[in-house]
């Protein structure tokens, strides 16, 4: 996944998030459904986040920045259960 693309996937994650928001104020879903939503935009968003810097990192050391894979969730830098 390129640089370009991870920042879309982030962009769209973001816009759920604040739709979801949206949909709990006009009652379309519950504040429980919009929590373990949000709980799982949250982890995605973590994801990208630290593939993105995973690939700066890489590119900035003169290294292949395709070279980054995504991190399962327990192993990305401020991750809290």
């Amino acid at each position: 996944m390129q640089d370009n693309e991870i920042l879309t996937k982030i962009s769209d994650l973001v816009a759920e998030e604040h739709d979801l928001r949206g949909k709990v104020a006009s009652g379309e879903v519950t504040t429980d459904e919009e929590h373990a939503r949000v709980k799982e935009l949250e982890v995605a968003l973590d994801q990208c986040w630290d593939l993105l810097r995973q690939r700066r990192a890489r590119r900035s050391v003169g290294e292949d920045p395709d070279s980054a894979a995504a991190r399962p969730v327990n192993e990305v830098e401020n991750y809290q259960q």
